[in-house]
């Protein structure tokens, strides 16, 4: 990402890190920099030494074959952190350095870097940016200097740093050369100008003091990150990600880890490398849609009705009654033959039996346990001679008495649950008695696993509830490969024990615990293992404006600590957001929720805002539209649609670098600079020119501005608006 292609910044020279052009030079004066070049070189001797000892003890780990599960396990943890550990220092090598500060009356220089670094010593050459120490690096303002007396930060490209700025929090005098660095907030207001690239950067050497003050609140309960477009809501979740994964323990991967949810896979492509710059590469993220098989292929639903009536939490509840449609024990008692006596089962055993599994157990799972108490029933009530081994067996295998289990509480997939709900109007009107008959008939359809993306979160709900159909298939399986392997190990054993044991180490094999260590756990059948399904410790939500009341419940039955950062614009809804957030989240079943509100517009330039904020305050007097801090000098241009491709090849031609992005037009053929993009598909996103192309074609009412509103401030440079 910043290092360059031939010489990786591990292992080049401290010397000649400065690369400055000319009108910088006073910058190089070695009363500025020469500190900083004595602490670059001793920075690369330790990350040398760093990586050589990381690499060591990986091959050490990789090789390492012995030991119990456990150790196996610890072993495996070892190898997943100091492969990132590797990944991180080879990413960055010496640009790993953020800045560094000075305490007020103090001579020590503490820098910041991504991640900590000692050096052979044990004297710390970095301090990571997510320890407390580091906090008044970026908290700190000239109102409240939070002990610190200077700052500097760098700007790093292609491994060197090609500028810095220095700010100072006393009224102490400066020399001439000292004078020569100091740009207060030039380093922040640099990197707004910089070109857009088909990745996000991490903005750490640039984070503000209101963006900070949120990256480091407490995860207890839920967070809302409130702002309009550009006030870099997602940067700051992202960061606020890697920063909980490293200062809570309750986050961390053994206590289930974050989940990362973002609108569309074009979004999670283009945040794809700022959680890995940051020091995090464990975290899982995905759409609402990846959190269901069934997801991949859906389409949007057509009827904006059906969409609504779907995606209601009473709908979620409906499917609760739907699973219960298949949980009825017989109301009338059963003769159960054996080849020794007639066994009586009456109403009350079901009913016993029924009540079996502990509250929680998904459906399909509880029907094993429910059929063994039914059998431990029977052979109670056996009172012959024969044993009750032999009994209990013969009761396993009898076909009646299972046909009759199935009947009353019948294995079903998610799948076929929900494709009823819109095949079978009867068994709709039983599960959602509330709808009345014309929506009944809204929602019935001829392909019953036809699905829709609101389809999605009932199907999730169904599936959690019921529980895989073939897990107890699955269960039988392992089972039986795992007696057998015991067997076949117990022969070998004792074949061993036949033969000479002077030491008597042989014997100990007559231990169980040793001969069960024996079982080659390799041979047993694989489990599909959902890592999306939960629970996670915490959920970051992107674009949260946008998700129904059913999807909410997606999120929430993966996350049972409520623990969650939420990042969304009001304004930005399509289907419309006039409640407040915390009423928003109260329905979504969310009562602790905190709001932090960013109203500065860091992305946006004041010229394109001019033309956007109309666009949205005349739907939405309320809208939370941000203050841009910065002028382009590029005024909003207008034209006609067949203008498309000269303006295109223009603004190609005279800037070498930078994305940009044509929205409402299929016509273009997309290039690696140039993409062509739906106004949903483009939220999250950014590009240096915008072209849209007959904006008044996205809609009416809200659902349109809205759709102009995201688009238009998608743009940190220029904007076209084209119309036919």
């Amino acid at each position: 990402m910043h290092t360059s292609p031939t010489t990786p910044t591990s292992t080049r020279s401290a010397s000649n890190l400065f690369e400055f052009d000319d009108s910088q030079s006073p910058k190089l004066d070695p009363k500025l920099i020469a500190g900083d070049e004595r602490h670059f070189v001793a920075v690369a001797e330790s990350l040398a030494s760093s990586m050589a000892d990381a690499t060591a003890k990986l091959d050490e780990a990789r090789w390492a074959t012995d030991g119990s599960g456990r150790e196996l396990m610890e072993r495996d943890f070892e190898v997943h952190r100091l492969t990132a550990r590797l990944r991180s220092l080879r990413r960055f090598g010496l640009d790993l350095c953020l800045g560094h500060m000075v305490v007020e009356g103090g001579q020590d220089i503490v820098y910041i870097g991504r991640v900590g670094l000692l050096d052979d010593r044990g004297n710390q050459l970095l301090i990571d940016w997510r320890s407390p120490a580091a906090e008044p690096f970026f908290g700190a303002t000239h109102a409240r200097p939070m002990g610190l007396s200077r700052r500097r930060r760098y700007r790093w490209k292609s491994g060197r740093i090609n500028d810095y700025w220095d700010e100072i929090f006393t009224a102490d005098s400066l020399d001439e050369p000292e004078r020569a660095a100091l740009d207060d907030q030039s380093a922040f207001i640099a990197s707004l100008g910089a070109t857009r690239s088909p990745r996000m950067r991490d903005v750490l050497g640039t984070i503000q003091a209101d963006q900070d003050a949120i990256i480091r609140a407490g995860s207890r309960g839920a967070l809302v990150v409130d702002g309009g477009p550009g006030t870099g809501k997602t940067v700051v979740a992202l960061h606020r990600t890697a920063f909980l994964l490293y200062s809570d323990p309750r986050l961390g991967h053994n206590h289930g880890g974050v989940l990362f949810v973002g609108p569309h896979e074009h979004y999670l492509a283009y945040v794809s490398d700022v959680l890995p710059s940051l020091g995090e590469e464990g975290v899982q993220t995905c759409t609402l849609r990846q959190l269901v098989a069934e997801g991949a292929a859906a389409t949007d639903e057509a009827d904006r009705a059906v969409a609504d009536a779907k995606s209601t939490a009473r709908m979620v509840e409906a499917i609760e009654t739907a699973v219960r449609f298949y949980e009825r024990p017989p109301t009338a008692g059963m003769t159960v033959e054996t080849d020794w006596a007639e066994i009586q089962l009456d109403p009350r055993d079901w009913v016993e039996a029924f009540d079996a599994p502990d509250v929680g157990t998904p459906h399909n799972e509880a029907r094993e346990q429910i059929w063994d108490l039914l059998v431990t029933i029977l052979v109670d009530k056996y009172t012959g001679d024969i044993s009750t081994a032999v009994v209990r067996n013969s009761l396993l295998e009898n076909e009646v008495l299972r046909a009759t289990l199935d009947n009353a509480w019948t294995l079903i997939d998610a799948t076929d649950l929900v494709g009823d709900l819109w095949t079978v109007p009867a068994y709709l009107r039983e599960c959602a008695p509330w709808l009345t008959t014309d929506e009944v008939r809204l929602l019935q359809r001829t392909e019953a696993h036809r699905w829709t993306t609101s389809d999605l979160p009932l199907l999730d709900a169904a599936r959690q509830r019921l529980g895989d159909p073939k897990a107890a298939q699955r269960k039988q399986r392992r089972a039986a490969v795992i007696a057998a392997e015991r067997r076949r190990m117990d022969h070998v054993v004792d074949e061993m024990l036949q033969l000479d044991d002077e030491d008597g180490m042989i014997a100990q094999l007559r231990q169980g615990g040793i001969r069960d260590a024996l079982v080659d756990g390799a041979i047993l059948p694989a489990s599909d293992t959902d890592h999306l399904a939960g629970p996670f410790a915490h959920i970051v939500v992107d674009e949260a404006q946008e998700l129904t009341d059913a999807e909410w419940h997606m999120l929430r039955l993966r996350c049972p600590s409520s623990s969650f950062t939420i990042v969304g614009d009001r304004a930005q809804s399509r289907r419309g957001f006039t409640e407040s957030w915390q009423k928003r989240l109260r329905r979504a079943g969310l009562d602790h929720v905190d709001i932090a509100t960013l109203s500065i517009n860091y992305r946006t330039p004041e010229e394109v805002m001019w033309e956007a904020a109309p666009v949205i305050l005349g739907e939405f007097p309320d809208a939370n539209v941000p203050t841009s801090i910065r002028r382009s000098g590029i005024p909003v241009t207008h034209g006609h649609t067949s203008d498309l491709d000269a303006t295109i090849k223009a603004w190609v031609q005279e800037h070498p670098d930078g994305t940009g992005c044509v929205i409402g037009s299929s016509a273009l053929t997309p290039s690696p600079r140039i993409r062509s993009s739906t106004p949903a598909l483009s939220k999250g996103l950014e590009f240096d020119l915008v072209v849209l192309v007959d904006p008044a074609a996205f809609g009416t009412g809200i659902e349109g501005a809205v759709d102009r509103y995201v688009a238009m401030t998608r743009a940190t440079q220029r904007l076209v608006i084209l119309t036919s």
